[in-house]
């Protein structure tokens, strides 16, 4: 049995320079949904995680706006009901393919926890952008007002809401995405999990409690795909391969690399944290933690990197590149 986490990004749901209409993410669902059927299609059973920065930041926002009249949600609810939200567009979008390509998947979202640590300096130095993106006028005027932390986005020219992002500790939940995936012949579970990082909740007085606070979703991602003993894990973004000296006459793709050697590059600077940073953070933790096999690639491309080697290829044993 072939199987695989699949960790599709922000732009499969919403695509830079978009509105967060529903229309638009429908649309950008369907073709995600579309490529990954093309690789259920060919063999591989998988369990889906995604982002939900753009969706959770106006669920935030609408709680600011109607906070007179509603009462506000806190964090971990607000991205319990991001979930649901894309949850449901992924489901919808993933079962239409399987009906009309008469295929015996179904999908399933699970509302998934993920601990953390109470005591995580990330609570103190609040990183991770949510949200729609601000002027520098609006920031400064969200700052005064809301007590926003705002930091600017120098790819994307805009200013975004920061939260806490602590690191992941556990899957609440791994255990029943594992007995779905993982289910024998006739298998027919496609599981939705961890999406926008999984609830971030932690341990107090013997019980689960949510946090303020957004968990990074390439490591919660990976810690998923290590928690139910996967060996390959999917890394779906906006570009073909990853690059070597990006933006830079020496710019170069990386093919084929070990993980001691991503880890040179990642440790030599090469993958600044607002962009591939995490993404080989992610990479290099669930290799680490048991892991045989990464692939980073573009959506599209995900079929053709499964079985012709296209994308960045990131193995846990030492190769020549």
């Amino acid at each position: 049995m072939k199987t695989a986490v699949i960790a599709i990004g922000g732009n499969a749901i919403l695509r830079a320079g978009e509105a967060p209409t529903l229309e638009n993410q429908l649309r950008n669902v369907a073709t995600t949904a579309r490529a990954i059927a093309d690789v259920i299609q060919r063999g591989w059973d998988v369990v889906i995680t995604h982002g939900n920065g753009p969706q959770v930041g106006d669920i935030i926002l609408r709680n600011e706006l109607t906070k007179d009249k509603i009462n506000p949600m806190s964090m971990d609810v607000c991205v319990a009901q991001s979930q649901g939200q894309i949850g449901y567009m992924m489901q919808m979008a993933l079962n239409s393919e399987f009906v009309s390509r008469s295929t015996n998947k179904v999908a399933v979202s699970l509302i998934t926890e993920v601990l953390v640590s109470e005591d995580d300096p990330a609570f103190q130095n609040p990183t991770k952008p949510i949200g729609k993106y601000y002027s520098e006028e609006e920031a400064k005027q969200l700052e005064a007002e809301k007590g926003w932390p705002m930091v600017l986005d120098k790819k994307r020219g805009g200013y975004r809401k920061v939260v806490a992002s602590p690191e992941p500790i556990a899957i609440v939940e791994s255990k029943p995405v594992r007995r779905l995936i993982f289910g024998g012949r006739d298998q027919s579970e496609v599981v939705i999990a961890c999406g926008g990082g999984g609830v971030p909740v932690i341990l107090k007085d013997g019980r689960y409690v949510g946090v303020e606070a957004v968990v990074d979703k390439d490591l919660a991602a990976a810690l998923l795909a290590n928690s139910i003993k996967e060996t390959t894990f999917i890394i779906a973004t906006d570009v073909e391969y990853v690059f070597a000296d990006f933006n830079k006459p020496t710019q170069r793709p990386l093919k084929k690399i070990s993980l001691s050697q991503i880890t040179g590059f990642y440790n030599a600077g090469q993958f600044p944290p607002g962009s591939m940073g995490p993404k080989i953070l992610a990479a290099m933790k669930f290799l680490k933690g048991g892991g045989e096999l990464v692939i980073i690639t573009s959506t599209e491309n995900m079929l053709e990197a499964i079985e012709h080697g296209a994308g960045t290829h990131i193995y846990r044993d030492d190769i020549s590149q």
